[in-house]
């Protein structure tokens, strides 16, 4: 039996902790980017995927994506309700316990339903999201997990395609359903005529800083030991954020005259969508080129939302389903042995086992999710009424406001003798 190695633990610990640290994060980042009146149902969006989705993780979800495979499809039911996951060392990690890569696998359960939240920002009923992501999570997510990391036939028991850390599983997977909701849904009242802007761009920097900090757990975590290859990978989402963010930066100055600080912090979290799955594979300087391939493409991808005429209110599908599908294919490009020798080398044939892997990733999230939206519109709604949407998530659906700043009480009354302090 292999020996359980208390560095290897403490790392993933760690790590699944940053992975949690940013889903609030993207709540920050996602709250700020939406209209005042929607803040507090957008980082609700986000914030809710933590109870819901881990209590199906424990469940279901995690017996479908990493159970004993069925035919390449699907996760057989060994461990549901986390039965038989202890501390025995876990079948994918062997230097860990079972419960350590089920929690790390968890916060990626978590956090990749969530990203779709930003591209119906401010129009969904928030009992029709908790129905739709609680069924995604285990309809689509699952599958896909199981497919790549699960032994299934995408990954390197079957296709021989490669993802470190969730390029496919996450990003396209979450950026293709994205696309199939804001077209479902359609645009917000006033897309187009009215002024959507950011109401708190401070929130938006905080978000993404708290997103590129979790990132190094996301990435690095994903060697699965405290060891060269995460040490490797943790280097690599460094660089590629980085290179990302100047490159949007370039693009942006080149385009409109000037760099934005929106534009830079979404420049950051699309290099890190974008060296997901190449990080545990590709040099420094792949890295580097991955990144700034990244900026221009996401770039010029969110520009082109506006002329294909749909709403995808905080551009999930430009950053994360173009950016998923571009580090993914890239890390067949740039792939080396030297790096990780359970990878694959780079050639024209690993670029094609990439390319297939995105494209049944993007195809089967998008039509699965069309399927839900639909059982979940005619079962409990989805789109908020016009007068709702006009008043706001936040009133409408959660009876709260973000901000009382010119709230003054209309009468102080003194202090009874009872509550004031002792001389």
């Amino acid at each position: 039996m292999p020996k359980l190695s208390a560095g290897d633990t403490a790392w993933m610990l760690a790590s699944a902790a940053l992975v949690m640290f940013m889903t609030p994060g993207l709540a920050f980042f996602y709250g700020g980017l939406v209209r005042a009146k929607n803040v507090l149902g957008t980082v609700m969006q986000s914030f809710v995927a933590l109870g819901l989705v881990t209590v199906l993780w424990a469940l279901v979800g995690y017996t479908l994506a990493f159970g004993p495979d069925k035919g390449g499809l699907i996760g057989g039911l060994k461990y549901a309700g986390l039965s038989g996951v202890g501390a025995n060392p876990s079948v994918y990690a062997p230097t860990v316990p079972a419960t350590t890569y089920m929690v790390f696998q968890l916060m990626f359960a978590i956090i990749t339903p969530a990203l779709i939240a930003g591209a119906f920002a401010e129009r969904m009923k928030f009992s029709g999201y908790l129905v739709f992501i609680g069924l995604w999570s285990i309809v689509v997510y699952a599958p896909v997990a199981h497919w790549v990391w699960g032994g299934g036939f995408l990954g390197t028991a079957g296709l021989g395609a490669i993802d470190f850390a969730g390029g496919s599983v996450v990003h396209a997977n979450a950026g293709a359903a994205a696309l199939a909701t804001a077209l479902y849904l359609g645009k917000r009242r006033g897309y187009g005529s009215s002024a959507l802007a950011p109401h708190n761009v401070p929130l938006v920097l905080l978000g993404a800083g708290i997103l590129w900090f979790g990132w190094f757990g996301f990435n690095a975590g994903s060697a699965l030991a405290a060891n060269a290859l995460a040490s490797s990978a943790f280097v690599n989402t460094q660089l590629g954020a980085a290179a990302a963010m100047l490159a949007w930066m370039i693009a942006e100055r080149l385009r409109v005259g000037r760099a934005t600080t929106v534009g830079a912090a979404t420049g950051a979290v699309a290099g890190l969508a974008t060296i997901t799955p190449a990080s545990g594979y590709v040099q420094p300087w792949g890295a580097l080129l991955i990144g700034a391939a990244a900026g221009f493409v996401c770039f010029a991808a969110v520009l082109g939302r506006a002329r294909l005429d749909y709403d995808d209110s905080l551009d999930v599908v430009g950053v994360h389903m173009v950016g998923g599908v571009l580090g993914v294919v890239l890390t067949g490009a740039f792939a080396s042995l030297a790096i990780n020798a359970a990878g694959a080398a780079a050639s024209v044939a690993q670029v094609g086992r990439q390319a297939v892997l995105a494209l049944v990733t993007v195809a089967f999230s998008f039509a699965m999710t069309l399927l839900l939206l639909k059982i979940t519109d005619v079962t409990v709604g989805l789109r908020v009424s016009a007068e709702a949407e006009g008043e706001g998530l936040d009133l409408s659906q959660h009876g709260e406001v973000g901000y009382r700043l010119a709230d003054v009480p209309e009468e102080v009354p003194e202090p009874s003798p009872v509550t004031q302090p002792p001389r």
